[in-house]
């Protein structure tokens, strides 16, 4: 298969330059950008046995830059290997960039990939704007050769009124019942806020409009990116990533953030019929997730482990990469909500088990041997019978003379905050986020999961999942509790290897 001289360059730059790298400077268990940078998840799919995981990546440049595909293949979901560079922007119709997109298997054994088209187009008045438009390329899990009809789709394909500049990310899936094609894209119409649109197709290279599956009416944020669409649980599934969002209370705080819709499909008419909305992740960092079928039925979603405001987090300029990927979590609907836990798998990592039952204080205790910063930890807090409500409760980790990031609750107003800011970070950015937390008589349960370079809390079992990353020196490894008032607390936690 013919390879451009842009793709084989790119290849050649990321073999040479991933080895500058050492491995204990990259996440233990969260897929991390080969070298340059690394924002969101595309192509996320099982295909010949493995999980293929590509992303939007900039080989050359730990900042965005021009957008290639990169690649790497799992059998577990959480220990990646590095495959070449999969798309370059080689082609005059994504000559500025192989944007965000989507993977299928062919009848006939190839990988089709289908991505966003990106051409930086001069304006009269001197500007530029980006026209996008859906491309294809088939290959063998390896090499991708870009279809000869390219682009499939572009603006006349589009319904009227709606943007040809914000056209893009197409996620396809495969039909049980006929094996025909659909994909939905994200797009702008004209009143300037998003809507997702729907796409047929027979042989996966012939698309045909549909229907316009969801509109967002300018209600939560604007452009809605990113979209994915599925059947769980019996219910109908859209998650997408708004830009420009305001907050409604404890959703949607402002600005890029994600959105998951629960509800009804019509097929026929090619109408989603929402019932329910929430956010998916309620911390800083967790934007344009997509999901996989695993082959034994489950429903796993990654996201980009980033907030787009909070792009100058790190600390030098000249980080070699910039970029991870959230950890793979099992997604369900429970009591009418998108609940989501760990990646079973991460279980067969466990080790060096520590337990405490019944840890009953108030102030402040360090447990013996607890500390760490690969852990999945488990935290139960309740108050204490004869005692009042305790009136604050807080786990701190990443700790040392210097750091230290927390998990706080109040179980007054039942709210759980975040809070980074004495992690290290050197930037006036994004460091605290509150959620609401549906808790009874003062218990919460979490489960903590800690990687070199972020932190996953899963709340209440799932229901809420806040995200953080973090880049605190890794000697920074305690881990301690305090309350405001008496508290009694069940704690289980395992180091990660």
């Amino acid at each position: 298969m013919m390879t451009s001289q842009t793709l084989r360059e790119a290849r050649k730059y990321e073999e040479t330059f991933e080895k500058m790298i050492p491995e204990e400077e990259r996440p233990a268990f969260h897929l991390s950008t080969r070298t340059g940078w690394m924002n969101d998840p595309n192509g996320f799919s099982y295909y010949q046995g493995k999980y293929h995981m590509f992303y939007q990546y900039n080989p050359y440049n730990s900042h965005w830059g021009p957008m290639h595909w990169g690649h790497a293949v799992s059998t577990d979901l959480l220990h990646w290997e590095y495959l070449p560079a999969a798309l370059a922007p080689d082609e005059a119709y994504d000559r500025d960039g192989c944007f965000s997109g989507s993977a299928v298997e062919l009848p006939d054994g190839r990988q089709l990939l289908m991505y966003t088209g990106v051409v930086n187009e001069r304006q009269p008045n001197g500007g530029h704007t980006e026209v996008q438009t859906q491309c294809l390329a088939v290959g063998d899990g390896t090499d991708y050769e870009k279809y000869e009809h390219n682009p499939v789709l572009d603006e006349r394909d589009l319904p009227e009124g709606s943007s040809r500049n914000d056209f893009r990310d197409p996620k396809m899936w495969q039909e049980e019942e006929d094996g025909s094609y659909c994909c939905v894209i994200g797009n702008r119409p004209a009143d300037g806020s998003g809507q997702l649109l729907l796409y047929e197709s027979g042989d996966g290279f012939h698309w045909t409009f549909k229907s316009v599956l969801a509109s967002n009416n300018n209600r939560i944020g604007r452009m809605w990116e990113c979209p994915d669409f599925f059947r769980l649980d019996g219910k109908w599934v859209i998650l997408t990533s708004p830009q420009d969002m305001l907050s409604q209370g404890f959703e949607y705080h402002n600005g890029n953030g994600t959105l998951c819709l629960i509800g009804d499909y019509d097929r026929e008419a090619g109408k989603f019929i929402e019932e329910s909305d929430q956010s998916i992740d309620y911390g800083i960092d967790f934007y344009a997730p997509q999901t996989v079928l695993t082959p034994d039925g489950r429903r796993v979603m990654i996201g980009w482990m980033q907030n787009w405001d909070t792009c100058n987090h790190r600390r030098k300029h000249d980080e070699a990469w910039f970029g991870q990927m959230s950890l793979p979590r099992e997604i369900s609907i429970q009591n009418g909500r998108l609940y989501q836990k760990p990646v079973r798998e991460l279980e067969d990592m466990r080790c060096n088990r520590v337990a405490f039952e019944n840890l009953t204080f108030s102030g402040n205790v360090y447990p013996e041997g607890l500390k760490g910063r690969r852990v999945d930890m488990e935290i139960v807090v309740r108050p204490v019978e004869g005692c009042d409500m305790y009136r604050k409760f807080a786990v701190r980790f990443a700790r040392s003379d210097q750091y230290q990031t927390s998990f706080s609750y109040r179980p007054g107003e039942s709210v759980l905050k975040v809070d980074r800011k004495f992690s290290g970070s050197r930037r006036a950015i994004i460091h605290q986020r509150r959620s609401k937390v549906e808790c009874r008589d003062g218990v919460l349960k979490l489960r903590i999961i800690l990687d070199r370079f972020s932190v996953e809390a899963f709340v209440n079992d799932g229901e809420q999942v806040m995200t953080a990353v973090l880049y605190t020196d890794q000697e920074a490894d305690g881990i301690y509790f305090s309350a405001d008032g008496t508290v009694s607390i069940d704690v289980t936690k395992y180091d990660l290897v």
